[in-house]
């Protein structure tokens, strides 16, 4: 797709991939929003370590299932879910199912803070 023929306010998956990988990072202070997200894709038994942030995190889960560690509780999403942290709680989630684990993570936030505990 030719991006510079793209309407303002369209940004691409490419624009928003992390590297090589799979993940995909969109910041909203870059684009005129005032939220940011993760577009995870995570095999079984991937997940970011424990960190948190300043504002609330809101995960959608659209494929799969996850354990999601939010302050000393646990819990388990699975497609359809969503689940959120509030401000300064440490969280993390790993992925429990058998196949890809699709979840999006909404930061409520215009820029991405966070602060690994591991």
């Amino acid at each position: 797709m030719n991006t510079a023929s793209l309407p303002d306010g369209i940004v691409t998956a490419a624009q928003t991939r992390i590297g090589a990988g799979r993940t995909r990072r969109f910041v909203g202070a870059e684009h005129g929003a005032d939220v940011s997200y993760f577009f995870v894709e995570n095999q079984p038994g991937e997940g970011p370590g424990l960190h948190w942030h300043p504002y609330s995190e809101t995960w959608v889960v659209l494929e799969g299932t996850v354990r999601i560690r939010r302050g000393d509780d646990i819990l388990i999403a699975e497609a359809g879910d969503t689940a959120t942290v509030p401000p300064r709680v440490v969280h993390g989630f790993t992925n429990i199912g058998e196949g890809t684990l699709r979840i999006l993570c909404i930061h409520a936030s215009a820029e991405i803070i966070q602060t690994f505990i591991d």
